[in-house]
């Protein structure tokens, strides 16, 4: 009996982790009304989770990728779109379709502590941050409060925005999906029966909305088939989704396709792993092979392929590469939810993480003072009222910068800027202008995620190779992993087939214009 119980309890384990929003919708012929015409092409954004630039590039020289090389050749590739920050997934998607960072979106992380509920947001991990958080309440963050509650309702989301304009809208396996159309969840009986969520949840979502298996369209996508494939969380089933809406003639102006096969192999492996863009290829062949020719696809549908972030090595000797914050501070007591009532709360988004002082006894420069001590440490950041500061292992000065001043970027955001701007690699011409170098728009994502919820914490950005943990988290340790601020971490390649028009910067926060510009936002 007792061995039962623990392989029910892990099969729960496992079905939550792999996959927290397996949920189910009405079919798709009850969506007919919904699918408005544009007398503009379709755009088809599809993210392809961790894709980069040199392994794109030279799986394409290899010729094992001929549909993104076919993109590619038929259209336009720049090889460095800046990603939001901290750069994983929750944020880099609320950036995507809210075209706001963190501190007007209000998603700060995969990991966060929030303050008000004093208690640690998850958005799901590495198992053992998923019991520790407990099952329960990451599965309700995943499925209801991510997208009804912690994503400001002071932004619109792109499915939103095309709504007020009489434009229809899809999302497929994307885990921000805020839309205007309610959409009734039926949660799987497992989930049910262990009393992780309730049986019926309503929604919010775009005109069409597709997520994991229960919520699928395509006959394609048989529930046998993909129950052991993160429960249709895969390139195989959004693949599927996709290509069904293209024959039925029903895609919406703006479809979010999500291919997230090959994150894991290369947390696994490293980034230098090439075999999940091979995989993302047939996914992609797959779905142009839903058109009469290849030709016909980009003649009658706007593409767009985007990675969401990189990922930086993690030196195989744990002892070197892993940053342990419970180590480091381990003169104070942290939270957990047996003890709430701790000195610090620290939440890990791999290469970065916040540490709160629970405790206003403790002060965050003593903090401060401990992780300077450790040169694997890039840089760490905390701010007062609107001015943000920043040291580093590496200079005995101190940044601070603020919004609104007399240096400006390439972005046109102007700010105040004193103290050694070595510590974020800022150029500073004569003519006041900021040039970013290891650290790519530095200045607004730093303060994106300073200003992105309340409390007094400070941001942790380890140098590449080095990733941070804390007594539950799951380690990459000899593979790769994201998060930090640095450029190895922060830009992705873009391929744009089918339309003349670029976005007007190079960065992902800009990217919602853009779309309702070739939709024909004026």
């Amino acid at each position: 009996m007792k061995r039962k119980v623990i392989v029910a309890m892990i099969l729960i384990v496992v079905i939550c982790a792999s996959f927290l929003l397996a949920l189910s919708i009405s079919p798709l012929k009850k969506l007919e009304g919904r699918i408005m015409n544009n007398t503009k092409k379709p755009v088809v954004f599809i993210v392809i989770d961790s894709l980069m630039n040199e392994q794109l590039q030279k799986v394409i020289k290899e010729g094992d990728a001929p549909a993104l090389a076919y993109l590619m050749k038929n259209g336009q590739l720049h090889q460095e779109m800046i990603s939001s920050y901290p750069t994983m997934s929750v944020t880099i998607d609320s950036t995507l379709l809210t075209g706001t960072y963190p501190n007007q979106h209000k998603v700060p992380g995969l990991i966060w502590f929030k303050e008000g509920e004093n208690r640690i947001i998850s958005y799901g991990s590495g198992i053992s941050e998923i019991w520790h958080n407990g099952i329960k309440n990451v599965a309700l963050d995943s499925v209801v409060h991510l997208n009804d509650s912690h994503l400001s309702k002071d932004v619109k989301t792109l499915h939103e925005e095309l709504t007020k304009r009489n434009l229809s809208s899809a999302s497929i396996n994307g885990l921000l999906y805020r839309g205007n159309f309610q959409h009734r969840l039926n949660v799987p009986g497992l989930i049910t029966m262990a009393d992780l969520l309730p049986k019926e949840i309503h929604i919010n979502g775009p005109t069409v909305f597709s997520l994991g298996t229960l919520a699928q369209y395509s006959t394609e996508n048989n529930h046998h088939n993909f129950i052991w494939q993160r429960l249709g969380v895969n390139n195989e089933f959004t693949a599927n989704e996709l290509r069904y809406l293209i024959q039925q003639k029903k895609l919406p102006s703006f479809t979010l396709a999500y291919l997230p096969d090959a994150d894991a192999p290369i947390h696994k492996y490293g980034p230098d792993y090439i075999k999940g863009i091979k995989k993302v290829d047939q996914a992609v062949q797959h779905i142009l092979n839903s058109f009469p020719s290849w030709e016909d696809a980009i003649q009658d549908v706007t593409w767009i392929v985007l990675g969401d972030s990189g990922q930086s090595y993690i030196l195989d000797d744990k002892n070197t590469s892993l940053i342990d914050l419970n180590q480091a501070l381990e003169d104070y007591t942290f939270w957990e939810r047996k003890n709430p009532n701790a000195q610090l709360a620290i939440a890990v988004n791999e290469r970065m993480a916040y540490i709160y002082a629970i405790d206003e006894q403790v002060e965050l420069s003593e903090i401060v003072n401990i992780l300077k001590e450790d040169e694997r440490i890039g840089f760490i950041a905390w701010k007062n009222g609107q001015t943000n500061y920043v040291v580093s292992p590496h200079s005995d000065g101190k940044l601070e910068f603020s919004p609104k001043g007399k240096y400006v970027d390439d972005y046109n955001q102007s700010w105040q800027v004193a103290g050694d701007i070595s510590i974020l690699d800022l150029n500073i011409s004569k003519e006041q202008h900021i040039v970013y170098q290891d650290y790519p728009d530095a200045l607004a994502r730093l303060h994106g995620a300073l200003h992105s919820q309340e409390g007094r914490f400070i941001i942790v950005d380890a140098k590449p190779s080095y990733e941070f943990i804390e007594k539950h988290s799951h380690n990459h340790a000899g593979g790769g992993a994201h998060g930090s601020l640095h450029k190895v971490d922060s830009t992705v390649p873009i391929i744009v087939t089918g339309t003349s028009v670029l976005p007007e910067s190079d960065r992902l926060v800009d990217i919602k214009k853009w779309i309702l510009q070739l939709l024909g936002d004026s």
